[in-house]
């Protein structure tokens, strides 16, 4: 990667090659350039090169006549807490998310404690990519007031949603695979506080990831084996800035990150009931859900912003990705691992059932997902023709091209990044979801 991979919302690279501590600076002052008035939250997950991407974007913050709010290692949906919490023009996480080791990231909050939009982010990219920074004299530069403990907050609005009592009583027994990020700090209170035996995998937060980070049945296997060893009713995994969240069940299954949210949204809805949102490359779980519990469920496009965004317009009480993001508006438009926790054990604690119980009442759908190359300039023609030869779906174009029908779905969607089409597909079985698949890769000419 010679250039770092930019989009509105934030940066992600790999240290020493397209990420190095000249681009955090001027990509953190460019956004603070942006924001009106007021100290920024920084954060960061447990990666490595965390602490040097730290103290390079506080020297140029302060730089820029910022104080800086610093939390050190904290999870993303904590950073937007805090930037609630302090009253803060914005927030600035320093995490890859899912990427391997060698990457790392910046995202940036707004001052409501979210994802910036596109029509905030873009004005990033453009000053970032002049080198236009405004930088504050001698005697404005700002000083680094580092944030004690990060997790009270987070701690209450996230207990709040739940019975506690009801998951006290049972007395659930939990492995959590927090694999060296960010979560196990906030985690190991939650637990505490539901009554849950939890036994923490990968606790230290120092990003010497036992497996690669993303949370998906190939690189949890290991974590699934151990965890049966262990007699766990559940076992969570989360990703490094724990953002999201995998569930594998009682038997050592990897159910998934689909799971997670439809899990978390039903629960939500039967006891409110109100508009949902979900991007369009979630499971058609929670459309259905909603259905049955006679809520309507709304399509963004793929984004956390998106998704918000969308919440906020249509007044949502629940929404989230499939990649195992809830977004509770009670605690913040943030997907968020410690509300998954929670609302999952507080699912399990109402139906007093298994995992694997409790998710035989849910729609069952297959998901299968490819990527095939195909050159920008010709993505147009392929995307009609693909539109043509399955004109009796509904079609939606919010998000590259979705092809609706009423038991599967086709997404494909160019990259933003890279020379490649991402082909996502839903159906009752896999070998229908995989054909769908097929068939937009067959008529790339």
């Amino acid at each position: 990667m010679a250039k770092p991979i930019i989009s509105v919302s934030g940066l992600r690279g790999i240290i020493g090659e397209s990420l190095d501590p000249a681009i955090a600076i001027y990509y953190a002052c460019a956004f603070a350039n942006q924001l009106q008035p007021g100290p920024i939250v920084l954060a960061r997950d447990g990666r490595g090169s965390g602490p040097m991407l730290a103290a390079a974007i506080q020297a140029g913050l302060t730089a820029c006549g910022r104080a800086v709010l610093y939390a050190d290692v904290a999870s993303t949906p904590t950073l937007g807490v805090l930037v609630r919490q302090s009253a803060a023009a914005g927030g600035i996480q320093i995490s890859a998310s899912h990427n391997p080791a060698p990457y790392n990231g910046l995202k940036l909050f707004g001052r409501d404690g979210r994802v910036i939009s596109a029509s905030h982010g873009k004005p990033v990219i453009e000053r970032f990519e002049r080198r236009d920074i405004q930088w504050a004299p001698f005697d404005e530069i700002e000083q680094v007031k580092p944030i004690g403990d990060t997790t009270p907050r987070h701690l209450e609005l996230v207990l709040a949603t739940v019975d506690v009592e009801a998951i006290r009583r049972r007395r659930f027994k939990v492995v959590l695979d927090s694999n060296h990020g960010a979560g196990a700090g906030l985690a190991r209170r939650l637990f505490e506080a539901l009554g849950v035996d939890a036994q923490i995998l990968g606790e230290a937060a120092d990003g010497r990831f036992e497996h690669p980070p993303e949370p998906t049945a190939d690189n949890l296997k290991t974590v699934a084996a151990r965890a049966v060893s262990l007699g766990a009713d559940i076992v969570f995994c989360q990703d490094p800035d724990a953002d999201r969240l995998a569930v594998i069940d009682e038997r050592g299954h990897y159910i998934g990150e689909e799971y997670t949210l439809a899990i978390t949204l039903r629960h939500r809805i039967q006891a409110q009931r109100g508009n949902v949102v979900i991007n369009c490359a979630t499971s058609r779980m929670s459309v259905e859900i909603a259905e049955r519990l006679g809520c309507t469920c709304h399509l963004s496009a793929v984004g956390e912003a998106n998704v918000t965004d969308k919440m906020i317009a249509v007044g949502a009480v629940y929404g989230g990705e499939g990649n195992g993001g809830p977004i509770d508006p009670r605690v913040g438009y943030v997907r968020d691992s410690f509300v998954a926790m929670a609302q999952v054990l507080d699912a399990l604690a109402a139906t007093e059932s298994t995992v694997s119980q409790h998710i035989r009442d849910l729609p069952q759908y297959a998901i299968h997902k490819t990527t095939f190359a195909l050159d920008p300039s010709r993505i147009p023609a392929w995307i009609a023709e693909l539109e043509y030869h399955n004109r009796e779906a509904s079609i939606n174009h919010m998000d590259g091209l979705r092809l609706d029908w009423p038991d599967r779905w086709l997404l494909v969607r160019p990259s933003n990044t890279e020379p490649i089409v991402r082909a996502i597909a839903e159906a009752r079985n896999e070998a229908t979801a995989r054909a769908l698949c097929e068939m937009a890769a067959r008529m790339v000419k």
